[in-house]
């Protein structure tokens, strides 16, 4: 189907019927003769000095940009995270010498703890064994008994002179 065709009413496709008969009656009114005016110049709308040329550039634009400004936001941010990831080993190794750190304490807490670690550091201090205790109960009616004998600590100028 042809244009000239598809805008006359009541003509169908030429495959399904038929071509009308030209028309053989004389128009009423003459067509007008149409001819190429060679000297007169085509006038076309002026666009202003920033117009674009191209009705897609702006379109074009945002998406360089947005393309750019997203590139960038993935450097920052990666930067960013290697800073980060950085102090967070940092961290570990100060973490783990701090551990280290801890468990000998604790070490030296434990072998300090011993009966025969503490006796020593109080010779080293200048500290003498104690003598014999004595106990004072007292008694439910509210006297009071003592129980065995109290003595001094021996002088320690005699205990380390001494070889008894």
């Amino acid at each position: 189907m042809t244009r000239a065709t598809a805008r006359v009413p009541g003509v169908t496709s030429p495959r399904t019927t038929s071509r009308p008969a030209p028309r053989t009656a004389p128009r009423a009114t003459p067509r007008p003769e149409l001819r190429l005016v060679p000297g007169v110049p085509t006038a076309r709308p002026r666009r202003g000095p920033r117009a674009l040329r191209h009705p897609r550039a702006p379109f074009v634009l945002l998406l360089v940009a947005l393309l750019v400004g997203t590139t960038l936001a993935l450097l920052v941010l990666n930067t960013v995270i290697a800073v980060d990831s950085l102090k967070a080993t940092g961290l570990r190794a100060d973490n783990a010498v701090r551990a280290q750190e801890v468990q000998r304490l604790e070490q030296q807490v434990v072998s300090g703890g011993t009966p025969a670690e503490i006796a020593r550091a109080a010779v080293a201090a200048g500290l003498v064994p104690a003598g014999p205790a004595a106990y004072l109960v007292i008694d439910p009616d509210g006297g009071s008994v003592l129980r065995g004998t109290a003595a001094g600590a021996p002088d320690p100028s005699d205990a380390s002179g001494d070889g008894d």
